[in-house]
């Protein structure tokens, strides 16, 4: 049985309608929800609710919080992914991989630039290829957006494409 950690920070994936304010916006973790919509029959997915933000109002005590998160499970030797929002993804990705050198594991940062659940949402196809990329890649952290992965110092959100690029 594999484990891997799956740490939720917020981001678009999680964002819901809110018909009281008539916008999206972060609230409750979905997460738990979609993975039980997949056959993991070997993976054991331990999900840590870090925090519920929109990725553009997390601050650097947030990204110490995550960081704190990360050197915690580390040490059980198990991959992590982490759902994050796509604006500041490559910015923490590229924190964690200063805070962390000599990886044992990988780390992996996620989204959706349409929240879980809406029509066209690209969050459980991201969710699903970083819990397949999990298992394969060697240690080093990484963005696993749309079929592709980046080391995340070679990620660059094209907001004009809607997806990410080679730096």
């Amino acid at each position: 049985m594999q484990r891997i950690y799956l740490l939720s920070t917020g981001g678009t994936i999680e964002k819901v309608y809110s018909e009281q304010s008539g916008v999206v916006e972060n609230r409750a973790a979905k997460l738990d929800r979609y993975l039980r919509a997949l056959r993991l029959p070997d993976t054991d997915i331990q999900t840590i609710h870090v925090m519920n933000k929109d990725s553009l109002e997390m601050t650097d005590a947030d990204r110490i919080e995550v960081r704190d998160r990360v050197g915690e499970l580390i040490k059980e030797n198990a991959p992590i992914v982490i759902s994050h929002g796509t604006d500041t993804m490559v910015e923490t990705g590229l924190f964690l991989e200063s805070a962390f050198p000599g990886l044992k594991v990988p780390i992996i940062l996620t989204g959706a630039m349409t929240p879980l659940g809406f029509e066209g949402s690209d969050g459980l196809q991201n969710l699903t290829e970083s819990l397949l990329a999990a298992r394969l890649l060697s240690p080093g952290v990484f963005v696993v957006m749309h079929g592709q992965v980046f080391p995340v110092s070679k990620a660059r959100k094209d907001k004009d494409k809607a997806t990410f690029v080679w730096k």
